[in-house]
């Protein structure tokens, strides 16, 4: 499978070219690689396990490790998520679009299949037009960080390409991501103020703001 590249920059915003290739890449199952406001990310149809497993073997990683789910807006949050504390829905509003992810209960009428993930999901709206462009298309796409398992999160499209070149058909090339970071991670499958499983680009004290009683990582209990 060769890949293409789409140069999304100048404006930076897809083409027709690029919005069709996208649709028949997602359609076919295969993956795509596009900027979000953290890291340049490698996504796949969430709803179908065969392209999960191909993003899983492109990045050389096991279902051990479930990539999280992003959508093109908060609204779309309830359709995939269960249950979900009131503490959830205010860090939500305060920090979405934005580099916050959060884990809950997956809604159990779904079919997903995005690893050993013990029916839940982790979902996050990225603070990127392009990207969000681009999920306006496809739907929720399963996301992880476009890079080879063990290597550095690609920054730029040029370094996404160089590490999984044909296992993605199509790449958006909408310069360097802004972010850098990766999103910080709270759970809610255990605790109704959440816990913080990975902090990244949002500070513990940042969330606190909105939640005080939002758990450190690793506290007991």
């Amino acid at each position: 499978m060769n890949h293409v590249r789409y140069d999304c920059t100048d404006p930076r915003e897809l083409s027709a070219e690029a919005e069709n290739a996208v649709r028949r890449a997602i359609t076919a199952g295969e993956c795509i690689v596009f900027a979000t406001d953290t890291v340049y990310g490698i996504g796949a149809d969430a709803f179908s396990p065969t392209a999960v497993q191909a993003l899983l073997d492109a990045k050389g990683r096991g279902r051990d490790m479930p990539p999280p789910v992003l959508i093109a807006a908060p609204e779309v949050l309830p359709a995939l998520v269960t249950d979900l504390p009131a503490g959830a829905q205010q860090l939500v509003e305060a920090h979405w679009p934005g580099p916050l992810t959060v884990i809950g209960r997956q809604q159990p009428s779904l079919r997903l299949d995005l690893g050993e993930a013990a029916g839940t999901i982790a979902v996050r709206v990225p603070d990127d037009d392009l990207a969000r462009a681009v999920l306006r298309i496809t739907g929720p796409l399963a996301v992880s960080s476009a890079n080879r398992s063990g290597q550095d999160p690609a920054t730029t499209c040029a370094g996404a390409e160089e590490q999984l070149g044909d296992r993605v058909s199509v790449y958006l090339d909408g310069g360097e991501s802004a972010g850098g970071v990766p999103s910080t991670i709270v759970d809610f499958t255990r605790y109704p103020d959440g816990e913080v499983l990975r902090v990244g680009a949002l500070s513990i004290d940042d969330l606190r703001e909105t939640l005080p009683g939002l758990r450190d990582p690793g506290t007991d209990g």
